[in-house]
């Protein structure tokens, strides 16, 4: 073979050697790298210059409800009503009103800025956040909570149980007080967890067999919550919510800090002071503080996508239980009225300590009642039917749900 066609054969084959292993040297490569992983949760979300609530009192339509409203609401206040009340029409609101004490003994008025413990009405927050999460795939709603806690203690169990009340779970404002003697002193969701864990409450019923409204269930996904994104919820909601939507005077209760001179006391009936208990540490299921012109905001975000999509909203919005009839349902995260003619009301009520609260959405007609109550008065969850009769005629034909 002549030298030159040998020297090219060699060098053929050299590179044929080398091909073969740069090629095998990259299928190792793809073998051991580890799979990609969502960016973590350090930055948060630009926020827009916030837009002022948009208001109208002035047309003569309009100002007639005022008044009527102002009629029935100083009747309530004579009765003992102390809070604040917003409604909402179409984005601007129609009425606005602040009745009592924020703080009594200090003769603070209710003002704009007095933040009210919303008690259930927190749940509404954690649901979404936990959608948000999961329209961004950093979880996914279908997965197990030992997916995301590893010692929980419950096979079987799903993050979208939690937020359709359909897990079994016991609820830990009964329980805890079984195994601990202080129910004076606030404990958080991971002593809480820790709990679980170590005394294992039984079950009410097999995951995912009914529904059962259950504060544990949105105190585990306040934890979730924290998993998934490597910070703790209250800096969470408020770097990824609150602050985004310019909810201001809104935040996340921590009794170690006490409350904000602005914000609300919570009183009983007879205005006696509701002291702090063991469950007051927990978040999720309750613990936000806000106003009603801040839930407006939250109101109409959903209108505007600030937050999810209208995919994940619509997911939100479903019914999740069958197995009693009637026109009371719960979503993720919302409780709802579904009427025989295709109507629905999406809203939620809450009662904590003296706090009475109600979240009416009126979503096709982009509607809005907000009654936040920091004086106990189980009146204010008839408020809502009383102004839906008094601007539209006539209360739905179901009916509204009239307990906290």
């Amino acid at each position: 073979m002549p030298r030159f066609i040998r020297n090219h054969f060699l060098t053929f084959l050299l590179a044929l050697v080398f091909i073969a292993c740069h090629s095998d040297n990259n299928k190792v490569a793809a073998r051991t790298s580890p799979p990609p992983v969502p960016p973590r949760f350090h930055d948060a979300p630009k926020n827009s210059p916030a837009a002022p609530l948009v208001y109208d009192t002035t047309n003569p339509k309009i100002q007639e409800i005022i008044s009527r409203l102002d009629v029935y609401y100083h009747a309530q206040a004579r009765s003992g009503f102390n809070g604040s009340v917003l409604v909402g029409y179409k984005g601007r609101v129609i009425y606005e009103r602040y009745f009592g004490y924020a703080n009594r003994e200090q003769h603070m008025p209710l003002q704009p800025n007095s933040a009210c413990q919303l008690a259930s009405i927190s749940k509404t927050f954690t649901g979404a956040a936990i959608l948000y999460l999961h329209e961004k795939k950093y979880l996914n709603i279908n997965d197990p909570v030992q997916d995301y806690i590893k010692d929980f203690p419950y096979q079987g169990i799903t993050i979208k149980m939690l937020l359709s009340h359909r897990s079994g779970l016991p609820d830990y404002t009964k329980w805890v007080p079984n195994f601990r003697s202080d129910e004076r002193t606030p404990i958080n969701n991971e002593t809480m967890l820790q709990m679980m864990v170590k005394y294992r409450p039984g079950l009410e019923f097999r995951p995912n067999s009914r529904f059962k409204y259950c504060n544990t269930n949105f105190a585990v996904l306040a934890r979730i919550i924290e998993v998934a994104t490597e910070m703790d919820y209250r800096t969470f909601m408020k770097k990824y919510i609150f602050e985004p939507l310019h909810m201001n005077n809104t935040f996340v209760y921590d009794p170690a800090k006490g409350l904000p001179g602005t914000a609300t006391i919570s009183y009983k009936y007879n205005w006696v002071r509701e002291p702090d208990m063991f469950a007051d540490g927990v978040y999720g299921d309750k613990g936000i503080y806000s106003t009603v012109e801040d839930m407006y905001r939250w109101d109409q975000s959903f209108y505007d996508n600030k937050l999810l999509s209208n995919e994940t909203i619509e997911l939100a919005y479903g019914p999740c239980s069958f197995e009693k009839p009637g026109i009371k349902n719960y979503g993720l995260g919302w409780r709802m009225l579904c009427y025989p003619d295709g109507g629905k009301i999406i809203y939620h009520n809450g009662w904590w300590h003296g706090n009475n609260t109600s979240f009416y959405r009126f979503i096709k007609d982009n509607f809005t009642i907000i009654i936040l109550g920091n004086k106990h008065n189980n009146t204010i969850y008839h408020q809502a039917p009383a102004i839906f009769s008094i601007i539209k005629g006539a209360p739905p034909s179901g009916g509204f749900d009239t307990e906290g």
